[in-house]
């Protein structure tokens, strides 16, 4: 599970911080990831509560183990090595090849072209001292953050995503934090039903032979993969997208005649935008799904061609 939280700041002061010392928190963020810990958060998306536990623990030879549970309803769970996502519960089993982006580090620099970063003050969660950022987007393309990271370690201890009228799109907050001891490797053993899977290594990466007429600034093509999908059985492919923060994916599925009609919604923070597409081999549906702006995905949706062949990002 991806936990990279995503404003109106309203009647919030900002302290008049330099940007060099954001970019700073942000870079401490970015390396946060290395270090042993164990709590409890609230993920809150589209007015639904889930509380989870997580447990990462790191080894001397520097591999990091995680573990991360569901606490209520359904058991469901994930396992990670170094990033790589070992086993997941079968209600989440379908959704982990569209979220298997290529790791890429977070980059403050190239962030600040497209987002406005500021230190806008401290706060406390979960018992421990917060320094509250602000991810302000330069556009109507992208959503921005207010990030709480905490002051010892630089974990994000809170993030709040809203639209551009301030309404919360997604929740994620610790109520309970330990960095102080390593976790005991049993607590990381996966449990009974979570299942194995595999995903494409990179030299695997598919080849489209797709293209986007039209690119929000700042987003790059990070990966083109090829899937089954659990509905149709037909081979789905898909790219994967990214500005460093903010992603989306287009899938393009054959309807082989199929009477499908196109369709948009947003639940949370996450838009899908369905448009049916007309090539010399047939209909194709092409979906956007990603955490952006219903308006911007149905451009992107409207803006991909058949033809020339897409290219991964360098």
């Amino acid at each position: 599970m991806r936990v990279f939280p995503l404003l109106l700041l309203g009647g919030f002061l900002a302290v008049p911080v330099h940007a060099a010392d954001a970019q700073d928190w942000l870079s401490r963020l970015a390396k946060a990831d290395r270090q042993n810990l164990q709590g409890v958060f609230v993920y809150e998306r589209n007015g639904s509560f889930s509380t989870h536990s997580i447990w990462r623990r790191v080894e001397a030879d520097g591999k990091v183990e995680e573990r991360l549970l569901q606490m209520d309803g359904p058991a469901q769970e994930v396992v990670r090595i170094d990033g790589e996502t070992q086993c997941i519960s079968n209600g989440l089993a379908d959704q982990l090849e569209g979220e298997a982006w290529p790791a890429r580090p977070l980059d403050p620099e190239k962030l600040s072209e497209w987002y406005d970063i500021r230190v806008i003050g401290e706060s406390r969660i979960a018992g421990r001292q917060a320094i509250k950022l602000v991810i302000l987007p330069r556009d109507q393309h992208r959503y921005g953050f207010e990030l709480y990271l905490d002051r010892e370690t630089s974990l994000p201890l809170k993030s709040l995503l809203l639209n551009e009228k301030g309404q919360l799109l997604e929740r994620f907050q610790f109520t309970q934090l330990d960095t102080s001891s390593q976790p005991d490797s049993k607590l990381l053993e996966p449990g009974p039903g979570c299942r194995s899977v595999h995903v494409p290594e990179p030299k695997e990466q598919a080849r489209a032979g797709w293209h986007l007429e039209w690119l929000p600034p700042g987003f790059t093509l990070n990966g083109v993969r090829k899937r089954r999908s659990p509905a149709s059985g037909e081979t789905v492919t898909y790219l994967m997208y990214g500005d460093g923060l903010a992603r989306f994916s287009v899938f393009l599925e054959p309807l082989r005649g199929a009477m499908v009609e196109d369709a948009r919604s947003q639940l949370g923070p996450t838009a899908a935008v369905s448009k049916r597409v007309a090539t010399a081999d047939g209909d194709m549906m092409v979906t956007v799904i990603g955490e952006i702006p219903l308006g911007t995905a149905e451009r992107i949706a409207l803006s991909m061609r058949a033809g020339d062949e897409a290219h991964l990002a360098q």
